[in-house]
């Protein structure tokens, strides 16, 4: 086989995966809002699927990291349920919580895949919600406690932790969309919880770097999605602009650079819509920027000039700047309602070479939801095409990304095996693997095969 494009040596090839998705609630773990807001409004969740069971990874994680070796995988990012390890997220660390997360470690560097850990991804413990979650500078400092023991108990093993996973999403879905609990239409309120979510990354970044292990780096994840103007029109470009303040740099920027865009302050300001800060916040984010940056990339922003100005009476919304815009042409996930555009990688990359100090990356997401994959099965196997095209033709765009020096270390796949998501539940399939959820039996995807030819080759 000539492989015509070969990626840098030690490449990380791999899959992610968040603990609420796939752990299920067995043993001592504390109520976290996804336990709740299923308890309370169940028929939010689709075909009514909550998260006790899941995929179960709580009881296999044996039999799953066997598939995680026969996909080709060498590195694996998944996240600690703080809820898990601490019941009501300040206090006490629960020890068959240690016990479970040191098997899990311990049986992926057995088998030679080195464990990317991330300590919060969507999953806030409920007690701590009810003190106001994210809005709550009391809940920072809870946090940051959760996060040194967790670099207590699991840094002698780990050396790639993150901080947050997305921490844009609970801020649009819990405080300006309605689509994750607390279901609040506020932008004030999302402004105090973006802030202080970047404040609590820094601060963890701060505790991490007390702890004597050099060989360590953090970093945080973000969802970084291109806005592309409709035309280069000055009142297109304004609003590509604007969204990208909105959805990308609020969180980008104090992560890498240490500091929020003046346009963004300027924008909040002016609308009387600016969180509360402190003292002393600005050193913080400035001193304790991140070593690493996981970049999840799905599919494009694409966005135009309003075409009628918002109702000033009507909640502020960051859509009070730009329309949404469907590109004539586009190509399509027809299975998720997603444009497809794998260029946007390639210009994500480039972005943070050229303005982010072309800081050390990876792709920590990238994938592709299918629904009712079983129309593809033949013999046994579920011959997933698509999803090594969608693959295979984003590989090729970091790939020339990296060849005009951007500082990209791996490739990890949203997700390892089929997992619940969310308020989705299991609507749309991302795996490698794939999870029959009455049985719970695996079975390997045509992706998974190809996957590990691609890990194997270090290209294709």
């Amino acid at each position: 086989m000539t492989v015509e494009y070969t990626f840098p040596e030690g490449f990380w090839w791999g899959s992610a995966t968040s603990a609420t998705q796939i752990e299920g609630t067995t043993g001592k773990k504390g109520k976290n809002i996804w336990d709740h807001w299923y308890d309370v409004e169940a028929n939010r969740f689709f075909d009514n699927v909550g998260p006790e069971v899941t995929s179960d990874f709580y009881h296999r994680y044996q039999e799953d990291i066997q598939l995680m070796k026969q996909t080709g995988h060498n590195t694996f990012r998944l996240s600690i349920s703080w809820a898990r390890l601490i019941s009501n997220g300040r206090g006490e660390v629960d020890q068959e919580a240690v016990q479970f997360y040191n098997h899990v470690l311990d049986e992926l560097l057995a088998n030679d895949i080195e464990p990317f850990v991330n300590l919060f991804h969507f999953d806030m413990p409920l007690a701590l919600q009810e003190e106001g979650g994210w809005e709550s500078r009391a809940v920072v400092e809870a946090y940051v406690e959760y996060a040194k023991e967790a670099f207590r108990l699991f840094g002698d093993r780990v050396k790639k932790w993150f901080t947050f996973n997305e921490p844009i999403v609970p801020v649009e879905g819990g405080y300006l969309y309605d689509f994750h609990y607390p279901n609040v239409v506020d932008a004030r309120r999302a402004a105090q919880v973006a802030y202080h979510t970047a404040l609590a990354s820094a601060k963890a970044v701060e505790a991490f770097r007390s702890f004597d292990r050099n060989d360590g780096k953090i970093g945080i994840v973000l969802n970084l999605t291109p806005s592309y103007p409709r035309s280069n029109h000055p009142a297109d470009l304004k609003a590509s602009r604007i969204a990208d303040l909105f959805f990308n740099r609020s969180f980008l920027d104090p992560a890498v650079l240490g500091e929020y865009p003046q346009e963004l302050i300027d924008l909040l300001g002016e609308h009387g819509q600016l969180p509360e800060t402190e003292p002393g916040d600005a050193e913080i984010l400035k001193a304790n920027t991140v070593d690493i940056l996981g970049v999840n990339y799905y599919q494009p922003r694409r966005v135009k000039a309003k075409e009628h100005l918002p109702n000033p009476h009507s909640p502020f919304l960051p859509e009070w700047y730009f329309d949404h815009y469907e590109m004539p042409g586009r190509k399509m996930n027809v299975y998720r309602g997603w444009e497809i555009y794998e260029k946007g990688l390639y210009d994500i990359m480039i972005n943070l070479k050229e303005n982010y100090g072309n800081i050390e990356s990876f792709v920590s997401e990238n994938g592709m939801g299918v629904q009712d994959e079983q129309r593809f099965l033949q013999n046994g196997q579920i011959q997933d095409d698509y999803r090594i095209e969608f693959v295979r033709e984003h590989l090729k765009w970091l790939h020339r990304a990296i060849e005009e020096g951007c500082n990209t270390k791996g490739y990890h796949m949203w997700t390892f095996m089929d997992n619940w998501s969310w308020s989705n539940a299991y609507k749309n399939r991302y795996g490698f693997v794939s999870v029959n959820i009455d049985t719970q039996e695996r079975t390997v995807k045509k992706s998974g095969e190809w996957f590990k030819q691609v890990a194997e080759n270090n290209g294709f």
